[in-house]
């Protein structure tokens, strides 16, 4: 999705200067045999970036696509890596940076109503539990594999519960209620730039548990991490300014 967006984003600047033959150069084999559609897109949210391309693709009389391979494309990597290296110790020493930043992504995939499952995560697990009930048209494997899981499930009247290491019993919430304790808990810590490690560990010490709460936490984590950094970034350039 970064590539598609990157190549988007080069295109749309060619289409505002008004130019008509362009060569594209990627260095994502995936992007650009979609785009050639030698590979097929299969993953449903590249389908909406592959069909913006080619809509986009109208406005030029001539434009080709080429795979830039890593070993070919050292200077931009030198760069990225010189780029981290650098250190601004002092504040004459900055330099004005200009930014273009953009409101929204070029395309958002939203799953369609139609497709929503208001299910939670642990339906299956919480049926065999009470029940000992597997779900319709699973194989021996799949009826295996729910017997596994839910050796480390308890109920209590209608609540689940997810035993952990410790033997600490952790309450099983749904994706709504989980995004509300993420958020929650989150808002109190974020001031230390917990890692999403961190971040879950804290949750569970309160008490609660999802099957994605580890990547969910990273991926939190890493949200906030760029809102401060270009919260940063936008102070450093007023601060230059103003001087």
């Amino acid at each position: 999705m970064t590539e598609y967006e990157a190549c988007i984003m080069g295109i749309h600047t060619a289409i505002e200067r008004e130019t008509k033959v362009i060569e594209v150069y990627v260095d994502s084999a995936l992007v650009i045999y979609q785009l050639k559609g030698e590979w097929e897109t299969r993953d449903p949210k590249l389908v909406s970036y592959r069909k913006l391309v080619l809509e986009l693709i109208k406005e030029f009389e001539d434009i080709t696509f080429f795979y830039l391979p890593r070993d070919k494309n050292q200077m931009a990597d030198a760069l990225a890596t010189l780029a981290s290296m650098i250190k601004v110790n002092r504040q004459e020493d900055m330099k004005p940076i200009q930014m273009s930043i953009y409101e929204g992504p070029a395309h958002c995939y939203n799953i369609e109503e139609g497709e929503v499952d208001d299910s939670p995560w642990y339906q299956d697990i919480l049926r065999y539990v009470k029940n000992r009930e597997y779900p319709g048209q699973v194989t021996e494997n799949d009826m295996r594999t729910l017997r596994r899981l839910a050796i480390d499930y308890v109920l209590d009247g209608e609540i689940l519960y997810k035993r952990g290491k410790d033997q600490v019993l952790l309450r099983c919430v749904d994706a709504v209620k989980a995004k509300k304790i993420l958020e929650e808990v989150h808002e109190g810590i974020c001031g230390t730039h917990a890692s999403g490690f961190a971040l879950a560990r804290q949750i569970m010490r309160f008490g609660f548990y999802w099957s994605t709460i580890e990547e969910d936490c990273i991926n939190y984590a890493k949200r906030c991490s760029r809102k401060e950094q270009g919260y940063l970034k936008r102070r450093s350039i007023e601060e230059v300014e103003a001087q």
